[in-house]
């Protein structure tokens, strides 16, 4: 079954009371018992599970092709779940140019529980194998990064993992399993910020972990999401779900524009260097054609000049909004450094755009008045 057939057929639950076309929405916080005290249809309380939870997490496992998905109220909720199924002595690997929120988690409050982290430049293979611990039980990898857009050899770092008796777990957010699919590259855990693309219109905050298999870890996180209750609310799920029908045709026709707008700023003299892994010019080019079908509607650029010229940037332009976030049918542009904070390494001048849906042309031509 192709993507798009199946992200319509995984979001198909059926009405047996009207018949609805249109998934219908479990607001229900319980469900009613049998007689001998037993739950007839499956579902005891809405924190332990929820019909629109249990179709979303069905979908996001069929999408990724894994065999289970676990949802939770935020892309953090789902590292937090994850981090916290580890103990005191575990040495986890980050990448350095991740997420920041992540780093400021692991540091500020997973070190003080015991939990070690070394974070690292993972586009370099020997420096992650250097880094290596008899007690490394994970290696977490984004790929595209953010906001430098590095790629990691997904497959590479699998193999890396497994071989020291570590997993490794995908920061899937950017590419969306439209373009990348890190367990088809043997990658144990495929995360999703879903807030972004699969959600798709900035309504709507969660995250999702996609196992390859149904496994001890599966089932440690999984309690983790019943016991602490970080779970998406039945009426986020039934927005995710609907995001992901359009999250094919989304994903497409945002890359195709990102991809002009990259060649567009890479040929502007204002512009210092273009961050985009479909460009010929980008370090990891060929590991991006190798495991990705396309390279994503995100890209960043250095704007020539100090960082108060790129601060200004953002009020130049009339079309993009500037803003956090990402994966929205509305174009965001940010300076990136200045939301990460003073031990970011982000450059100063470093714009991150986010392309929505607008007409391709009206945005370039409006980065070009912006730029002039």
């Amino acid at each position: 079954m192709k993507f798009e057939t199946k992200a319509i057929q995984s979001t198909i639950l059926k009405d047996e009371t009207a018949g609805s076309v249109a998934t219908p929405l479990f607001l229900s916080t319980t469900f009613e018992r049998s007689a001998d005290g037993s739950h007839p249809h499956g579902y005891v309380y809405s924190r332990a599970e929820n019909p629109n939870r249990e179709l979303l997490e069905t979908a996001m496992a069929a999408l990724e092709n894994g065999e289970k998905a676990l949802a939770f109220s935020s892309g953090m909720a789902a590292v937090n779940a994850l981090l916290q199924s580890f103990k005191t002595g575990d040495h986890i690997l980050i990448p350095e140019d991740a997420y920041y929120t992540l780093i400021l988690l692991a540091k500020d409050v997973y070190e003080q529980w015991g939990l070690e982290f070394s974070i690292l430049d993972m586009t370099d293979l020997e420096t992650v194998k250097a880094a290596i611990r008899p007690n490394t039980k994970l290696i977490w990898v984004e790929s595209p990064s953010n906001p430098q857009l590095r790629i990691v050899d997904i497959e590479a770092i699998s193999k890396i993992a497994h071989e020291s008796g570590a997993i490794c777990a995908v920061d899937n957010t950017w590419a969306t399993p439209v373009l990348q699919n890190p367990l088809n590259l043997n990658a144990d855990i495929s995360m999703h910020a879903s807030t972004k693309y699969i959600g798709g219109h900035s309504d709507v905050i969660s995250g999702v972990l996609v196992f390859k298999t149904e496994n001890d870890l599966f089932g440690k996180v999984k309690l983790i999401q019943k016991l602490a209750g970080a779970v998406p609310s039945p009426f986020d799920c039934w927005l995710l779900t609907r995001g992901i029908k359009t999250l094919s045709l989304r994903v497409k026709a945002q890359t195709e524009s990102a991809e002009k707008i990259a060649e567009f700023l890479e040929n502007q003299p204002n512009v210092e260097k273009v961050y985009y892994p479909g460009l010929a010019s980008h370090q990891n080019h060929e590991v991006a054609k190798k495991q990705m079908a396309d390279f994503g509607a995100m890209l960043s650029f250095n704007l020539k000049g100090d960082e108060k010229n790129a601060l200004a940037f953002p009020g130049k332009v009339k079309l993009f909004t500037a803003a956090t976030s990402l994966g929205g049918v509305e174009s965001l542009i940010e300076h990136r450094k200045s939301v990460e904070g003073p031990n970011s390494i982000s450059p100063p001048n470093l714009l991150r755009i986010s392309v929505g849906l607008e007409n391709v042309d009206d945005l370039i031509e409006d980065l070009r008045v912006a730029l002039s």
